[in-house]
């Protein structure tokens, strides 16, 4: 799903008060990690994830794995804290989603 300006404004707005629910570390990234980052997103749609200091990849790097091996949109980046979209397939999760689509 590729998203437009106002979609994207509208999800950034949501996410303003969030805290990240994942990290980079120093074990990096690998399928594992992404299929947690897939499981949190079926349930909430919207999350952040932050890069620890610690961390062998930077922004580029995490953002460019995510999106070749995920139909994840990164929505933001703001120094090494990511905000990441995709849709729920249940219809009882979609919140975010049904907002965005009649944007």
């Amino acid at each position: 799903m590729n998203l437009r300006g106002k979609q994207k404004r509208y999800l950034r707005s949501q996410a303003n008060r969030m805290n990240p629910l994942f990290s980079v570390g120093k074990n990096g990234l690998n399928d594992i990690w992404l299929e947690q980052v897939l499981d949190a997103l079926q349930r909430r749609e919207l999350i952040k994830i932050n890069i620890q200091q610690n961390a062998d990849e930077d922004v580029d790097d995490v953002k460019s794995f995510i999106e070749e091996n995920s139909d994840i949109n990164v929505v933001q980046t703001i120094g090494k804290t990511l905000l990441l979209f995709m849709p729920a397939s249940k219809e009882k999760f979609q919140n975010y989603s049904v907002e965005v689509k009649h944007i």
